[in-house]
């Protein structure tokens, strides 16, 4: 990592934990160079509850995951990104079909926004892309929906 300013790290859990193995791993590497802004690809599971204060959306009734392996996974890459020193931001989509960018889609600050069920993944990545030139979401993670 060297002549950069910004990490994009939309790594997978795939059933392991090579997410929560690798960011430690990852924060060094940028630490070491200088570079202070990182922007991840997570799970709208890590946002908090609307429905059950200081609860994540995937420890609480909101979620309709039946598995919660993944969220779990992103939640200690959450924890870890919490206690560093970088300027993180963690997109939180909910479920990424394939399919065109729509372009109308709504943030919010650390919630899913209301009535969101879906986004493109092309969407997901358009938001996450004009992150790089923005401070806006900074030590936040954001929910992103229809």
């Amino acid at each position: 990592m060297r002549e950069i300013d910004v990490v994009i790290s939309a790594l997978n859990t795939d059933g392991t934990t090579t997410l929560s193995d690798s960011m430690p791993l990852i924060i060094e590497a940028m630490e070491n160079e200088g570079i202070k802004r990182i922007i991840t690809i997570g799970t709208a599971g890590i946002l908090q509850s609307r429905t059950s204060p200081n609860t994540l959306r995937y420890q609480s009734s909101e979620s309709k995951r039946k598995s919660v392996r993944a969220a779990k996974e992103h939640h200690k890459v959450y924890d870890i990104l919490k206690q560093s020193t970088l300027e993180w931001t963690i997109v939180c989509p909910t479920y990424l079909p394939d399919g065109k960018s729509v372009g109308d889609y709504r943030v919010d600050r650390n919630f899913l926004p209301e009535g969101g069920v879906e986004i493109s993944v092309s969407d997901t990545a358009e938001f996450t892309y004009n992150l790089i030139k923005s401070n806006d979401y900074i030590q936040s993670r954001v929910g992103i929906a229809y």
